[in-house]
């Protein structure tokens, strides 16, 4: 398996580390990165790269422990100072390459059940390099004996450069406690705001997918067919993780301890051999 990938198309290129959780883990247009870069020498985790898929769920299981269908799973927490299990398991295993041009690369990882997620799923990606945009799919199949849950996203870490500004809508936003798990929904319009004052972790519903990042060099163009969006920066980061998410933080287990509607949370139920897939691109352009 090859330890890195780089995918180009005139002056945008991609570097990819499929043993590294499938993650990229640098985007540049000509010599300005998009995503924060790293090395591919110089990254121990897929959590320190530009961006990396989010698959069977996203954000945080609360307290490490999945309840669905009446049964109550441990899982293992992610390690560091939170008790929850965080962005699934995908960014913690080492994916196959099954195809790899110039502009094109197709990834795969098969998950059996284990401490990590006790249903067993395919999970693939795919990345295509044109020269100014990136287009990414992940798609998920429930390859277990029973209805599993399942959720997607991606994790990119977008540059926050001086005057870096967001803007998106939306419909709600949910807010968290001190422990980082959603408490309450509360209607929102979005964000159109600038970074460098800005501090938010947050996950918005109701966004039409679109989102515009723009600063003195690039303006970024952000859309996937996802309609939940995860945004986290603060005056201590250098970046604003902007995420495309199918499900509110926490969902599977606020459905089950609250009886929260699962549309309303996105919450999805594969039955065994039933997919669910997404999309994401990256449009880069350069400000005149």
């Amino acid at each position: 398996m090859p330890s890195a990938i780089a995918l180009s198309c005139q002056t945008f290129r991609c570097e990819i580390a499929p043993r590294l959780g499938g993650c990229i883990a640098g985007l540049w247009l000509g010599d300005i990165p998009v995503l924060r870069a790293s090395a591919f020498s110089a990254l121990s985790s897929a959590r320190q790269a530009g961006s990396y898929p989010l698959v069977p769920f996203s954000n945080r299981v609360g307290h490490a422990r999945l309840r669905w269908a009446g049964l109550s799973h441990p899982l293992q927490p992610t390690a560091g100072d939170e008790p929850h299990a965080i962005h699934g398991v995908g960014w913690q295993r080492p994916w196959r390459v099954r195809e790899s041009t110039a502009q094109f690369a197709r990834l795969s990882y098969e998950h059996q059940p284990d401490d990590a997620w006790p249903f067993a799923f395919d999970a693939s990606q795919t990345l295509r390099l044109t020269a100014n945009q990136l287009e990414l799919t992940l798609r998920v199949d429930n390859r277990s004996e029973v209805l599993a849950p399942v959720g997607l996203g991606w994790h990119p870490y977008f540059v926050k450069r001086r005057h870096s500004r967001i803007a998106f809508q939306a419909s709600g936003r949910w807010e968290m406690g001190a422990d980082k798990l959603p408490t309450h929904r509360t209607a929102s319009h979005g964000l159109d705001a600038d970074c460098a004052a800005l501090a938010v972790d947050h996950c918005y519903d109701g966004w039409p997918g679109v989102v515009h990042l723009r600063d003195e060099q690039l303006h970024t163009r952000i859309t996937s067919t996802l309609n939940r969006l995860v945004v986290f920066t603060n005056s201590t980061r250098d970046f604003v993780a902007i995420e495309p998410v199918s499900h509110v933080n926490n969902a599977f287990n606020l459905m089950s301890l609250h009886g929260g509607n699962a549309d309303a949370l996105g919450v999805r139920a594969l039955q065994p051999g039933q997919s669910m897939s997404a999309e994401l691109c990256i449009q880069v352009a350069r400000v005149r």
